[in-house]
């Protein structure tokens, strides 16, 4: 199987990048503390477990003891991880033996989390004063609109419902996603294409990354958005959340995350709320976790003729790119791949291993 390189990082690497003096700001909000732990590797969450009660310096070779000789590589990768996120301290004393102290702001604050549990800045809005959607109809407005942002990469045609992107936005779209020569329209680039392939986790990782990566340039602090990102993971799904309790950064925010269904919003008679979807709520989850994605297959015969089974608009745009479609049935999609399709595809940066990796995801 074909292995397509992934260009998304998750929040524990965007977090692991923030200055010390960040970080420690993150750190004191105990659901940020959670939300570290959550994403951490299995040793690492296990290190920090053992750790939280203990006060004093841990010499490194105590450590070493708390695994078996054949998981040392996979020791080590777990105290580097909680060493670029500040989580431990590493110390060498005189007799040039290190150990390890736990982030007193982090150990406490997780404390309190694990312990007493935490109460979220906004509380859900009463039921009876606002109509919410079914998990289905979240459920599938949050792929929709994901879907439509995709289209939106391929051919801003093919995206009824997005047609004016912030300029935030957009900017994510110019990050190595699209290329644009002159008085061209813009054109999906090598990695776009690449970008279209990923499993909707990954894709999630790369859009939030690169928001967060351009804040600077909208004047916003980076550390804010992650911090609101992460304290979003919290709240419950399907549940409407009053737009009035948002600083005008985490309004500013909230409409971008709309415009990937992360959010839904919704506006009453009186006030205005947001709903998170379960693409907002596995903010803090693992890159590696399963993610939702329409499934369908794909025959090609001898002579070229494909027939891809799929009720997905977007498999069809993306077939566009490297197959000549020559008619759309509502679950069944007929193209054929020629020469002229081929050199098409060369020529938008699309290679031959890409065009195979999508038989193998659809």
């Amino acid at each position: 199987m074909p292995q397509v390189k992934i260009i998304a990082k998750n929040f524990i690497d965007m977090v692991a990048s923030l200055p010390a003096v960040k970080l420690d700001m993150l750190y004191a909000n105990p659901f940020i503390c959670e939300a570290i732990l959550r994403s951490l590797p299995p040793l690492a969450k296990k290190y920090v477990l053992q750790m939280m009660y203990i006060d004093a310096p841990i010499p490194a070779k105590s450590l070493e003891e708390w695994v078996l000789p054949d998981g040392l590589s996979k020791h080590r990768v777990a105290i580097d991880r909680l060493i670029q996120l500040r989580v431990l301290s590493e110390t060498v004393d005189r007799k040039k033996e290190t150990s390890y102290e736990m982030n007193k702001k982090f150990q406490i604050n997780l404390q309190k989390q694990l312990i007493h549990g935490g109460i979220l800045p906004r509380e859900p809005m009463a039921s009876s004063s606002v109509i919410l959607p079914s998990s289905e109809e979240l459920e599938i407005y949050a792929l929709e609109q994901w879907e439509h942002f995709l289209l939106h990469l391929i051919s801003s045609n093919q995206s009824e419902k997005l047609t004016n992107f912030s300029s935030s936005m957009m900017k994510v779209f110019q990050r190595g996603l699209l290329s644009q020569r002159d008085k061209e329209a813009s054109r999906l680039t090598e990695y776009g294409f690449q970008f279209l392939l990923m499993e909707t986790n990954a894709q999630l990782w790369y859009i939030i990354r690169e928001y967060i990566a351009n804040a600077e340039e909208r004047g916003v602090d980076p550390a804010n958005i992650i911090s609101f990102l992460l304290e979003l993971s919290f709240h419950e799904t399907g549940q409407a959340y009053n737009i009035n309790t948002l600083n005008e950064v985490q309004l500013n925010t909230i409409k971008d995350l709309s415009d990937l269904g992360l959010v839904k919003l919704q506006q009453g008679r009186k006030e205005s709320w947001f709903l998170p979807t379960k693409l907002a709520t596995t903010l803090s989850v693992s890159l590696s976790d399963t993610a939702t994605r329409k499934q369908g297959y794909v025959v090609v015969e001898t002579n070229f003729k494909m027939y891809a089974y799929s009720t997905s608009k977007l498999h069809c745009e993306i077939m566009r790119l490297f197959a000549r479609i020559e008619y759309e049935l509502p679950n069944l999609i007929v193209g054929a791949i020629n020469k002229e399709s081929l050199y098409n595809a060369f020529d938008n940066g699309i290679t031959s291993d890409q065009a195979r990796f999508f038989f193998w995801i659809i």
